[in-house]
């Protein structure tokens, strides 16, 4: 009689796998009740974005879309107000990798120049480099910088490291956006300010993520130059983003904000991590692509390895090369499930 295969086990293919955390449906519950004005003219919706201006120390203006992809491709939109401009990233952005061409749609047409650099983070020499391509009004106009943070391959840009691109893309009129999908996990891991790794370190606007931190269709736009949030709100209604009962995000945002769940969260995916890490340095066969900082791991893995973990149910993503893997963890990530996957990882690396 054959084995019964397993059943699939998402846990660490990625932080969009688990399902709401607790505060924010209960945010979603408190903001059901009763009737209230719509198009975010509702009380939680404007506390909530009074709560992010008091989380950032600073007079920002905020805006609630559904996801990632509108966040990062609505704000470099606004970074961007000329057809004929163009985008620096890094080649392993999720603007560039992951987005089906919407920042390119967004902008009317700019174009995305993407950068290779160590360890998933941007080098002021090669954007340095990249504002000098092409020649005159043959090739797009640099207009915008965009940086990830925590970035893709699980590595985080110091203040220092922050400042000096931004200061160099605000030396030759750039924008700089911030695609923080994994901000607060960021934030934990570098036991800095919110402040003090946007604004303060030259981000213009951030896209603030709430989806991989546990919450659901309530992503945040976050501008610290008042300027490029000229307009917004008709960016985010012609993109199709501006819900009718925005109560429901503003209600998830307010209380994931309201006793730092939002950072609690983020700090027990990082602590996960570092569980998982532990176990992995322990096995010969596997070797980390990158030291692990935040959420994610990188791991080097022979491919029977990989194909024996996934006839045991798990499944996680090849990342880098031929055999670098990615592992996950989230805020619904347990210590029994870091140790039954280790378990299972020590079995069959033998």
């Amino acid at each position: 009689m054959c084995a019964a295969t397993p059943a699939p086990n998402f846990t660490f293919g990625s932080d969009n796998t688990a399902g709401i955390c607790p505060e924010a449906w209960a945010g979603l519950t408190e903001a059901n009740a009763g009737c209230v004005a719509s198009y975010g003219d509702d009380p939680f919706t404007t506390k909530a974005k009074a709560r992010i201006r008091e989380l950032f120390q600073t007079d920002c203006e905020v805006f609630f879309v559904f996801n990632g992809t509108a966040a990062n491709s609505l704000a470099l939109a606004a970074c961007c107000r000329s057809p004929f401009t163009r985008v620096i990233c890094h080649d392993y952005s999720h603007i560039d990798t992951d987005e089906c061409g919407a920042p390119e749609l967004f902008t009317g047409g700019a174009k995305l120049t993407a950068l290779s650099g160590p360890n998933g983070k941007l080098q002021p020499a090669a954007v340095e480099g990249a504002l000098h391509l092409g020649h005159g009004v043959h090739f797009p106009k640099p207009a915008a910088l965009s940086l990830t943070q925590s970035t893709e391959w699980g590595t985080l840009y110091t203040a220092d490291e922050l400042r000096a691109l931004t200061s160099l893309a605000h030396a030759n009129g750039l924008a700089v956006h911030m695609d923080g999908a994994r901000f607060a996990n960021a934030v934990e891991a570098s036991h800095l300010s919110p402040a003090d790794l946007t604004w303060r370190a030259g981000v213009d606007v951030l896209s603030f993520g709430g989806t991989k931190n546990g919450m659901q269709t309530a992503e945040a736009v976050v501008f610290f130059n008042h300027d490029l949030a000229r307009d917004f709100e008709y960016r985010v209604k012609q993109g199709g983003q501006l819900a009718s009962k925005m109560r429901y995000a503003g209600g998830q945002w307010l209380a994931m904000l309201r006793d730092g769940a939002w950072l609690r969260h983020a700090a027990h995916a990082n602590a996960m991590a570092r569980r998982l890490a532990d176990a992995i340095r322990q096995i010969p066969s596997l070797q980390f692509i990158v030291e692990p900082q935040v959420n994610a791991l990188f791991v080097e893995m022979p491919p029977a390895v990989y194909a024996a973990l996934t006839a045991r149910g798990w499944q996680f993503y090849r990342f880098i090369g031929e055999n670098g893997y990615r592992l996950m963890c989230s805020w619904a990530t347990t210590e029994a499930e870091v140790d039954a996957f280790v378990a299972d990882l020590r079995a069959t690396a033998r």
